[in-house]
C-alpha cells in the first residue's frame, strides 16, 4: 500500500484529520500532482485555518502553477493567522516567501 493510500485510510476513518490531510497534500506535491495538493490544502484550511503550515504549502504549489496573485493570497493570511497564534518561525518564513514575490 501507498503512502497516499495510507493518508487516504486515515481520512475515510477521520475525514478532519489536518495532520493526514497535510500529508496526504505533501505527497502529492512530491510527485507534482500540484491541483491535487492544492485542493488538500485548501480542505485543511478549511477544517482548520490555524494548521499555519499549510499557508507555506499552499503558497509554494500555488506559485508553481504561476498564480501569483492566489500565492499572495495564502501567504499574506497565514502571516496573519501566525501572528495571532504568536507563531514568529512560520510567521517570518511566510513574510520571507511573500517578500520574493513582491
Amino acid at each position: 500500500m501507498s503512502r497516499i493510500d495510507t493518508l487516504k485510510q486515515f481520512l475515510e476513518e477521520d475525514p478532519k484529520d489536518s495532520f493526514s490531510r497535510y500529508a496526504l497534500a505533501m505527497e502529492y506535491a512530491k510527485l507534482e500532482r500540484d491541483d491535487d495538493a492544492i485542493a488538500e490544502y485548501r480542505t485543511v484550511i478549511e477544517n482548520d485555518p490555524d494548521y499555519v503550515a499549510t499557508y507555506y504549502q499552499l503558497g509554494k504549489a500555488l506559485q508553481s502553477q504561476g498564480r501569483v496573485d492566489d500565492a499572495r493570497e495564502a501567504y499574506r493570511t497565514g502571516i496573519a493567522v501566525a501572528g495571532r497564534k504568536g507563531d514568529a518561525h512560520t510567521r517570518d518564513e511566510l513574510t520571507a516567501a511573500l517578500e520574493m514575490l513582491e
